[in-house]
């Protein structure tokens, strides 16, 4: 039987993926982003195979928006049988040269907006007696390293507040899950913005300046958000057992060497993971 599958975020990335993989799967897609001028690329994939999607236009960072658009969807298509939090941004940087404003948007957009999303998606669900919250999440919602602070804190939060609100939901045969993927090839990485003039420059200018580098490299090189997707639509069909799903190699063993070390290992772990050592012992930028 077809569900009614709401994913945010989809404009690109992991979130185009999605859309794309449940609608292969039969299932009835309502796809969301921000803004739909950028739906082009997603309309075009979705054409080349013969899909159709229901598309809506959501800011997560708006959640006066929310009950209006479930309200929609549940007019549309009767409930929703999948909600996949997907929309987040990721800063990179040094925590001490994030404004006020940097912190409260990450929250805003990491945290609050599948929190209060969420909130918007229950009480369909409990009537259905049923469905699946599924939150992409990070392995900085677990291991928290140099350069990604305050994203990790927004992902610390969602990790927490999921793993509480399972057993509440459960009675309603209503699971959720927290995916942990590595690196992928997607654009999430918000640059840090103009070049700063010399007298103006953070005493954490190189070390901003190799993080973005090698994040962005990284990203490049990254797996492949259609994997991923393809996991999602197979959480999406467990039995709610598991909550924490390993996307990849990588993730897999950075979860498990996160769980099995003491506190002082597992900052020793940290810092290889995010080559630090040059900055904590004052070493020239690596290369």
């Amino acid at each position: 039987m077809a569900r009614v599958v709401l994913i945010t975020g989809c404009s690109s990335g992991i979130g185009l993926e999605t859309a794309l993989a449940f609608a292969r799967a039969g299932d009835t897609v309502c796809a969301t982003m921000r803004n739909l001028s950028r739906v082009e690329k997603l309309q075009e994939a979705a054409n080349a195979e013969g899909l159709k999607l229901a598309l809506y236009e959501l800011d997560v960072a708006k959640p006066k928006s929310f009950a209006a658009l479930v309200d929609k969807v549940v007019r549309e298509f009767g409930g929703v049988d999948v909600l996949v939090n997907n929309a987040g941004v990721l800063p990179i940087g040094a925590f001490e040269d994030e404004s006020e404003f940097d912190l409260r948007n990450v929250m805003e957009i990491n945290f609050f907006g599948p929190a209060l999303l969420t909130q918007a998606v229950l009480p369909t669900m409990r009537e259905r007696e049923g469905g699946y919250i599924i939150n992409i999440s990070s392995l900085s919602g677990m291991a928290s390293k140099g350069g990604d602070a305050t994203y990790a804190a927004s992902k610390f939060a969602l990790e927490g507040l999921c793993e509480g609100y399972r057993n509440e939901i459960a009675r309603w045969n209503i699971k959720t899950a927290l995916v942990e993927p590595g690196q992928y090839a997607t654009n999430i990485f918000r640059d840090s913005g103009e070049e700063a003039s010399p007298e103006h420059r953070s005493a954490y200018y190189e070390y901003n300046k190799w993080l973005q580098k090698s994040m962005q490299e990284g990203a490049g090189g990254g797996n492949s958000p259609r994997a991923l997707a393809e996991l999602i639509v197979k959480i999406s069909n467990s039995d709610g057992s598991r909550l924490r799903w390993a996307a990849d190699n990588t993730a897999e063993h950075v979860m498990k060497a996160v769980f099995a070390q003491s506190d002082s290992e597992r900052g020793e772990f940290l810092r290889g993971v995010a080559d630090m050592d040059w900055w904590i012992e004052g070493q020239d930028t690596p290369e």
